[in-house]
């Protein structure tokens, strides 16, 4: 069967607007299908309680878990009035990570209790249907008229029971999806790192102790050379397999502990992976000029902190 288009007439423009028709395939079967569940009262008393749907018990299928939702009287909110309305819906989704989605081809069924055979409809040329978030049931607002239903003849509704079943498969995917989000100002950003005796350092590079931005471990490290504080740089720690990579906006300045200000500070933005985990400044400032700076090393004491402005957070 093939997709059909209807056209009519707009009233405003004169123009013709294509509407797109889904088209269903509706056979019949002998075998039954995977999951099949009776209404588990009278469809007359269902009816007169003003329940506006049903929805059956939840079964399993691939690791997910589902159920049918039945409307006695039809979907009116759909156009579904003077039918039954029958859905499939994916249910305890809140365990899915953002952004979920799973492909589904379905039939839905009613059992002939007359001809013990199942009428079943579901979308033409197999089609696949997308569960996520936002759309959770998928179905038809127009499973089958009133009329037809109710008529004894048919074998539908039988001693005021009737039976709907359905039958499901999972098509698996193995895309991964990354979700990528920039924290600007996070939680616990700034370490502050005093080192001591430092124009008595004999050792060319140094590194502070680890300070914990998010999920991510860092150090601030600095190269001391006879003319220069040659470089300042942030490290990253967690750095060390393949995929691993985050992006940061830091700045690396030196403490004024008298004015309580911060002196040299210098921006940098840099996407930390494993072949680059170490970024920052190569060329700081002259040595002389820091220890002629009684403000910066006060009792022979260098402040120098490290804050996180922006990082990135990948799931």
């Amino acid at each position: 069967m093939c997709a059909r288009t209807l056209g009519c007439k707009s009233k405003v423009t004169g123009w013709f607007e294509w509407v797109f028709i889904p088209l269903i395939k509706i056979t019949a079967r002998f075998f039954p299908p995977i999951k099949t569940g009776e209404i588990p009262t009278s469809y007359a008393l269902l009816c007169d309680t003003g329940v506006e749907k049903y929805d059956s018990g939840v079964f399993e299928v691939s690791g997910h878990k589902w159920r049918l939702s039945i409307y006695p009287r039809g979907n009116e909110k759909m156009n579904g009035s003077g039918h039954i309305s029958i859905y499939l819906a994916i249910v305890d989704t809140e365990k899915y990570t953002p952004g979920w989605e799973i492909y589904v081809s379905f039939k839905l069924f009613l059992f002939d209790q007359i001809q013990h055979k199942f009428l079943m409809i579901h979308d033409a040329d197999g089609v696949t249907r997308r569960f996520h978030d936002i759309k959770t049931k998928w179905g038809f607002h127009k499973f089958l008229s009133l009329k037809s239903f109710k008529d004894i003849s048919q074998g539908y509704l039988v001693n005021d029971c009737c039976v709907f079943g359905v039958e499901l498969f999972v098509h698996e995917r193995n895309a991964k999806q990354e979700f990528l989000t920039m924290i600007k100002e996070p939680f616990n950003c700034t370490m502050t790192w005093e080192i001591e005796n430092f124009s008595t350092l004999d050792e060319v590079s140094y590194y502070s102790q680890i300070f914990k931005v998010g999920d991510v471990k860092w150090k601030v490290s600095f190269l001391k050379l006879r003319t220069s504080l040659k470089s300042l740089f942030l490290f990253c720690c967690d750095c060390v397999l393949p995929e691993h990579k985050v992006f940061v906006e830091f700045k690396i300045p030196i403490k004024d502990k008298i004015n309580n200000e911060h002196h040299m500070e210098k921006t940098e933005k840099h996407w930390f992976t494993t072949s680059s985990n170490e970024w920052g400044f190569s060329h700081f400032m002259p040595l002389e000029e820091l220890l002629d700076a009684s403000e910066l090393l006060v009792n022979d004491t260098l402040i120098v902190e490290g804050e996180i402005i922006v990082i990135s957070n990948v799931k």
